[in-house]
């Protein structure tokens, strides 16, 4: 299993290169448009290879969609967490209900031995 995923990162980091190399090209990226930079009299570009918006883009997808699961499983954690402290409270109730009916077992032998006592 090993070498299969080192086979598969190995593909997919050919297929990367590969898909930079192909795609060197220099694009420019504005903040704004011309018109509406113009009016805010603000407006940054970058040159990037076109390789590097791609990337970006799917690595900025990536993070959102993490993100948006995470906090979409967030009432799943917290039910999950309620669930185990509730299993912890009850294991102890049980654990202390078993110590004290194994308590009480002994007092009433107890009490049988000192009522024969008493009575022969």
């Amino acid at each position: 299993m090993r070498y299969i995923r080192y086979l598969f990162l190995a593909v997919l980091a050919i297929g990367i290169v590969v898909i930079s190399m192909a795609n060197r090209n220099i694009v420019t990226l504005s903040l704004l448009p011309e018109e509406l930079a113009g009016f805010a009299k603000f407006n940054w570009t970058a040159e990037v290879p076109l390789f590097v918006v791609g990337f970006s883009g799917l690595v900025a997808g990536l993070l959102i969609g993490f993100f948006w699961e995470w906090m979409r499983e967030a009432k799943h954690r917290a039910e999950a967490s309620r669930n185990r402290r509730e299993t912890a409270r009850l294991q102890r109730e049980v654990s202390r209900l078993k110590k004290a009916q194994s308590g009480d077992d002994k007092d009433d032998v107890l009490a049988l031995i000192e009522d024969d006592r008493k009575a022969g």
